[in-house]
């Protein structure tokens, strides 16, 4: 395997957003979150399911809100189009606030980390499968997609790098078939579901695979901080999410494909180790990343945001610098997961040759930096790239 690192990097300036002030905690157990009103007003939507009040404390008593909650004597937080954020320390558990962090939203894209976190620990990288014309019969062919074809052979490595470089969907309907065994790719949603629950990431319900809007599909943001605890912790994981290039190169017929990251904060937030957008019409845009700055690793989970002012990643920046400057000790609750334990899973071969296509990486590190220009060009690209493709993140 060729490994080409290039340096290329950009420190996105975010704009200072409007902020509006919150209600004294004195007056109100409630406290309305900084909000920004896009230009355009997103589609009606059906309201998610009410929080059980024994989900809504999970992690702290300041958690049970659907408004906002930070530490006392903590700067503001920015205002944003995110109908519920949360910003967590990886390394402790510690949230360091959020808005409605255990209010369910839809993922959309965003579950694709739920089915990493599921099936990585299961599938051999080396395997090779086909692709059934099963995999892609409910597909909308203008939806994000890696470009497997039926009949082609495809390394489990190159369908992890198509997920999650190119946010494919014909990829986690693979991955989820091959993973659920003799039950197919809804043995794989019942895998993601039983992943959920092991992580205690209990508001959260898979439908699809891939975050395409499914009945009953929601989370919240504190359980997507769950999960992305649980994949970042993988080195393989961690790797895949940092490619920028990744050459895919047929095999028996299959044909070569060329995966180029989407767009996401890797050259544009200076510490970002990884991330994953999501956009579907009841999703709207949601965004799940981590950046690590002095010794910290923070992740960002934000739902239900809109693709302008700022965009997810605009607004995910922006929550991250507010997290970075709070004290390392600040906190209004925690992550509660399974204890940490050896992952018990063995690794279980996927019936298939062991020869795969080969792939070759091309891994760019962030860096330098960009001004504001930069921030005005992510946000145009991310908002053509919604607008391009409606409702199939």
């Amino acid at each position: 395997m060729t490994v080409l690192r290039v340096m290329l990097g950009a420190v996105l300036t975010v704009p200072t957003a409007v902020v509006v002030p919150a209600a004294p905690a004195a007056a109100a157990p409630y406290v309305s979150c900084p909000a920004v009103k896009p230009p355009t007003p997103p589609p009606a939507a059906p309201s998610p399911p009410a929080v059980d009040p024994a989900q809504a404390a999970v992690g702290g008593e300041a958690l049970a809100t659907a408004g906002l909650t930070i530490p006392a004597g903590a700067p503001m937080a920015p205002a944003v189009t995110a109908t519920s954020w949360l910003v967590a320390d990886l390394g402790s558990g510690a949230v360091l606030g959020g808005c409605g962090p255990h209010e369910h939203r839809a993922p959309a894209s965003v579950q694709k980390l739920l089915l990493a976190a599921a099936l990585m620990p299961r599938l051999d990288p080396a395997q090779v499968v086909e692709v059934r014309r099963e995999d892609l019969s409910d597909l909308d062919p203008t939806s994000s997609l890696m470009g497997v074809v039926a009949g082609g052979r495809y390394s489990i490595e190159s369908l992890w790098l198509g997920l999650l470089l190119k946010s494919g969907n014909d990829a986690a309907n693979v991955l989820a078939r091959v993973g659920g065994g003799s039950a197919g790719r809804q043995g794989g949603v019942q895998a993601m579901n039983d992943e959920a629950h092991r992580l205690g990431a209990n508001q959260t319900h898979a439908a699809t695979p891939s975050g395409l809007d499914g009945p009953g599909q929601y989370t919240s943001a504190y359980d997507l901080a769950l999960i992305a605890r649980a994949a970042f912790a993988r080195e393989d994981f961690q790797r895949y999410v940092a490619t920028r290039v990744a050459q895919i190169e047929g095999d028996l017929g299959t044909p070569s494909l060329v995966l180029n990251h989407d767009v996401t904060l890797l050259d544009a937030y200076p510490g970002t180790l990884g991330g994953k957008t999501g956009f579907t019409d009841l999703a709207r845009q949601t965004y799940v990343g981590v950046a690590e700055r002095d010794g910290r690793r923070l992740a960002v989970a934000l739902l239900g945001a809109e693709t302008a002012p700022l965009g997810s990643l605009g607004e995910a920046a922006a929550l991250l610098d507010w997290g970075f400057s709070l004290a390392p000790d600040a906190s209004v609750g925690r992550l509660v997961g399974p204890e940490e334990k050896k992952d018990e899973h063995q690794v279980a071969a996927v019936r298939g040759e062991r020869r795969g296509p080969a792939v070759e990486w091309l891994s760019l590190p962030a860096g330098l930096g960009l001004g504001a220009a930069a921030v005005a060009v992510l946000v145009a690209i991310a908002w053509r790239r919604a607008r391009r493709r409606p409702g199939h993140h």
